[in-house]
């Protein structure tokens, strides 16, 4: 007897749970509430015998009739075809498209899309989806977001995430007519914009995969990301001063620390874009791809990164952003405590014998 443990996240709220499969073999599944959190599901051996690749479990649960994706995606199928480790390719392929498929399609999200992509379909991605507005942030878009990223961030088969919009526009900036009519009174009781940096506290690596316009809160919200991969054909900048304003959401504070105070001066008190290619001369961009390749190639790193272990990832990139809040001393001093604390870990064990061994690590986060 071969089991699959599922994990849910609420099972106050769950009204029934289906797995889809031939009427042959259904009668060799059983279900069983083993904890809390989980649903075993037993599959006899005569059903694993006969063409494993037909059987396919869904991850769709009804709550209260509303269609939602409450199991990580990745993780029932990893779990899945490792279970059934005979199956071929093809099958493997199969489980991963639906379980990215029915991550986003059972979404709620209007603003956004959500996927699961990679090999091991490790790394999120989030697509802004507003083309008639050049994907302009707005607040019902950046509460999505978050929201995606919180089901990420607590999602253990995703490794990174990955942000992107379209090839026009990776977003163009904050939208004006949703500010327009706001008052002095308005944004200060409301503290406006104060969860659009909602992303700068994700554990995990962030890649903003950026192509066409990211301009005003568009290159703001890159910039709050870890790492921006750009198209040949992105434009940054901060015009908002065209607008007789000033940047809101970080602008005058991070793009200093990326290109340095003159450019950053230049940028901001004249409101003009800079192109990909200068955006890598001043350091704001890791590298600058055709546009077709930008979001590709943005997932074969999380992918990369997915490789590695994810304890010493979420302690490199803490190590890093605390460089910013602190002087030097503090900033190394953290770092050590941090290089000290791995060494309690199985992860540093693992890589260190590895590499005396000559052979590949087997990370287990822990």
């Amino acid at each position: 007897m071969k089991f699959v443990n599922l994990i849910v996240a609420d099972w106050s709220r769950v009204d029934q749970f289906d797995v889809i499969a031939p009427r042959r073999f259904r009668e060799g599944l059983t279900f069983e509430r083993c904890t809390r959190t989980r649903l075993r599901i037993d599959v006899k051996a005569h059903v694993r015998r006969k063409c494993p690749h037909v059987l396919r479990l869904s991850h769709v649960i009804w709550f209260h009739h509303a269609i939602t994706a409450i199991v990580t995606s990745s993780r029932i199928y990893y779990n899945f075809t490792r279970m059934f480790r005979p199956i071929s390719r093809l099958v493997a392929f199969s489980c991963r498209f639906a379980a990215a498929r029915t991550f986003s399609s059972a979404s709620t999200f209007e603003n956004i899309l959500v996927d699961v992509r990679g090999e091991n379909s490790n790394v999120g991605v989030i697509q802004l989806n507003r083309p008639k507005a050049l994907n302009a942030l707005c607040d019902p878009l950046m509460h999505e977001v978050n929201q995606a990223l919180d089901r990420f961030e607590n999602d253990d088969a995703i490794a990174a995430v990955v942000i992107t919009g379209n090839e026009k526009a990776f977003a163009a900036g904050a939208d004006i007519k949703e500010m327009l009519p706001l008052e002095y009174k308005d944004v200060v009781r409301g503290n406006f914009l104060a969860h659009w940096d909602r992303v700068t506290r994700v554990t995990k690596p962030v890649i903003a995969a950026v192509n066409g316009f990211a301009l005003g809160g568009g290159c703001e919200f890159a910039m709050m990301c870890d790492i921006i991969y750009a198209g040949e054909n992105a434009q940054f900048g901060q015009p908002e001063i065209r607008l007789g304003t000033i940047p809101g959401a970080g602008g005058t504070q991070r793009l200093i620390r990326a290109v340095g105070k003159s450019k950053a001066m230049e940028q901001i008190l004249s409101g003009d874009s800079m192109p990909a290619s200068e955006a890598l001369q001043s350091g704001l961009v890791s590298k600058v791809l055709p546009v077709a390749q930008v979001v590709d190639e943005a997932v074969k790193l999380g992918e990369k990164i997915g490789k590695l272990s994810p304890l010493a990832i979420a302690a490199a990139k803490e190590a890093v952003n605390i460089s910013y809040e602190v002087s030097l001393k503090e900033g190394l001093h953290f770092e050590k405590r941090l290089f000290h604390g791995s060494f309690a870990t199985n992860d540093r064990r693992e890589g260190m014998k590895a590499f005396i061994e000559k052979r590949k690590a087997s990370f287990t986060n822990s």
